[in-house]
């Protein structure tokens, strides 16, 4: 008969202790549903940077032509000019070197027997100078009165080149403005911003700021630009 309760004493601690692991792991369960959805919930947001800078490098390529019907008086007639532009430039201070040829090119052919001949050629100024540049181009026609006719396409552009200076503030920038558009919309729905889930910086974009323009014959840009990243930020909600 003792042998039957103990039996009975057994079988009874055996049901206890299966209860007891079923409570717990449905316990266990339950927790571990309830932080992967908590794991779940987050906000995706943008920020935004910008950045006013004034360009650092100025390059101008300057193309001219001379046309007749005898390559001697052509050839003379485009150095006069090569040489009334390098003057232009000396002028204005510029150091000998910041004048270089990038290419010439000659074109020939006949017209009712009469030879037609253009001799084109090119060159480039290139400057950080960017008060000396803005001022060249201000007063380029001093190079028509010198003899010089600028072609279409010869414009002054400007280059900012120092963005990897401003990367790293701009960068952090933008992640504060999405953090703050993330608490919005958490105080909005009554939770809280955790850590970031994820984060994809957008590429860096260097733009004429507000739109500008530089006037004048043969300038098409402006030395001051708008720098420009958004940034795209996952946030965890608590």
């Amino acid at each position: 008969m003792s042998w039957m309760q103990d039996m009975n004493k057994i079988a009874l601690a055996g049901a206890v202790v299966l209860s007891g692991g079923l409570i717990v792991g449905g316990y266990l369960l339950g927790d571990g549903l309830r932080r992967a959805h908590a794991a779940d919930r987050s906000v995706t947001v943008r920020g935004l940077a910008e950045r006013n800078v004034t360009a650092d490098l100025a390059t101008w390529t300057i193309a001219y032509a001379a046309t007749g019907t005898d390559l001697p008086s052509v050839r003379a007639e485009i150095e006069a000019n090569t040489a009334a532009l390098k003057d232009y430039f000396r002028s204005l201070g510029f150091p000998a070197d910041a004048l270089t040829a990038t290419g010439a090119g000659v074109n020939q052919f006949m017209n009712n027997g009469v030879p037609n001949i253009t001799i084109t050629q090119r060159m480039q100024l290139r400057t950080t100078d960017i008060a000396k540049a803005q001022k060249a181009v201000a007063n380029q026609f001093d190079l028509v009165r010198r003899g010089v006719t600028l072609q279409e396409g010869s414009g002054m552009s400007y280059s900012f080149t120092k963005l990897n200076d401003i990367k790293p503030p701009m960068v952090a920038e933008a992640t504060k403005d999405a953090r703050n558009a993330a608490e919005q919309f958490a105080k909005d729905s009554g939770t809280a911003v955790g850590g970031i889930k994820s984060a994809t910086q957008g590429y860096f974009s260097i733009d004429a700021r507000d739109g500008e323009q530089s006037g004048g014959y043969g300038a098409a840009d402006t030395p001051f630009k708008k720098v420009r990243v958004v940034t795209t930020v996952d946030f965890y909600l608590d």
